[in-house]
């Protein structure tokens, strides 16, 4: 899946449009970390692999710009679980750890 993914610093949140439905994560910026705060996926693109693919994406483009994560949305940080090459995205190395899956 290769959709663009977009900053909405309006809305504070990434986004990346499929199909013309809009998925996207909110986010809380404070300097040098982004704290993913809820990501959504329209009903119609859930199951394709949407999800994912926004994670990824964001996961990347925090990664070139140099920031760190604070996983609170618990779709990113069961994607960081799963994908253990994004550990070091954390800002908190024992976020996953201490912050109980839900």
């Amino acid at each position: 899946m290769a959709n663009t993914i977009r900053d909405n610093k309006q809305l504070s949140r990434y986004e990346m449009e499929i199909d013309g439905q809009i998925a996207f994560v909110t986010y809380i910026q404070t300097p040098g970390v982004i704290t993913f705060v809820h990501e959504e996926v329209p009903k119609e693109l859930s199951g394709h692999g949407a999800g994912t693919a926004l994670a990824r994406g964001v996961l990347d483009i925090i990664r070139a710009n140099g920031n760190k994560v604070i996983p609170k949305c618990p779709f990113i940080a069961a994607y960081m679980r799963h994908h253990k090459e994004t550990r070091d995205l954390l800002a908190d190395p024992t976020y996953l750890e201490t912050h109980a899956s839900k």
